[in-house]
């Protein structure tokens, strides 16, 4: 029996770290295929390794305001989500059961409509906004807003799964607590972990989307990145390597840090 355990703890390391190794190769061979071309030499300059795109990067003006509008716009996005999204989920799942599949189902419609319907149909509304007022990107939050819907209700909906909201909301209710304290005081810290995944998935989503903000011409990191690019190849290479380990900075190191207290909530509960 021992040895049969242990050969299938073998085999399950074996299986998980083959997973491991293949998602591994899959990410960090077109990082690295892309941080080569970034340090290839410049036109006709001799041969060997040069940082200049890397370099050129700081004096690239239009970049960092392209970067903050991106990052302002993530926190709108981010706000939405902790002030919107997250209760109404909760309140669904708390108060109205029976609409909890149309809600599932209107949260995960902007998944099954390509971008460019999106972008058809928002356009006459964005056009308004532009002309009555503001001609600020930072109206693109809106649209982001509905995009990353699907994946913040995925996130939400897994971590209040995991966890007893009635109970808890039912006990806080009995010592007198209000549904506002209820919600934002109680369940939310319950449920940070998903909450924080969620948003991290928003940033990402946010840095990353291109087509909707380049047809709306609005100058986002990524359409100021395609700017770039026409001029000088490697500088947009060395700035999508930069963003993209940054992302990936986000999306695995913090949960992690997280994944802890998800463990201890659950058991909790």
């Amino acid at each position: 029996m021992g040895a049969t355990s242990m050969k299938q703890k073998m085999g399950v390391k074996i299986w998980r770290w083959s997973i491991i190794t293949v998602v591994g190769f899959y990410l960090l061979v077109p990082l690295y295929a892309m941080l080569d071309f970034s340090t290839k030499p410049y036109g006709f300059e001799n041969a060997g390794r040069s940082l200049r795109a890397w370099k050129v990067i700081g004096t690239q003006e239009a970049l960092f305001e392209a970067v903050t509008r991106s990052l302002i716009t993530a926190l709108i996005v981010m706000a939405i989500i902790l002030f919107l999204v997250v209760p109404t989920a909760i309140w669904v799942q708390l108060k109205l059961p029976l609409l909890r599949r149309p809600f599932e189902l209107l949260c995960l419609i902007p998944l099954a409509i390509p971008a460019i319907v999106i972008v058809v149909g928002i356009a006459p509304l964005y056009r308004w906004i532009s002309i009555n007022l503001s001609e600020s990107p930072i109206t693109l939050a809106g649209v982001y807003s509905m995009l990353i819907l699907p994946y913040t209700y995925r996130s939400l909906s897994a971590a209040l799964d995991a966890v007893d909201i009635h109970t808890l909301a039912e006990a806080a209710t009995t010592l007198g607590a209000g549904i506002s304290r209820v919600i934002f005081g109680i369940i939310m810290p319950t449920i940070k972990t998903g909450i924080i995944n969620g948003s991290f998935i928003a940033i990402a989503l946010v840095l990353g989307e291109f087509t909707i903000s380049n047809i709306l011409n609005f100058k986002t990191f990524q359409v100021v990145i395609a700017q770039i690019g026409r001029t000088d190849g490697q500088v947009a290479v060395a700035v999508s390597v930069a963003s993209l380990l940054f992302v990936l900075v986000l999306l695995l190191l913090i949960p992690n840090k997280k994944r802890q207290g998800a463990v201890l909530d659950v058991d909790v509960a």
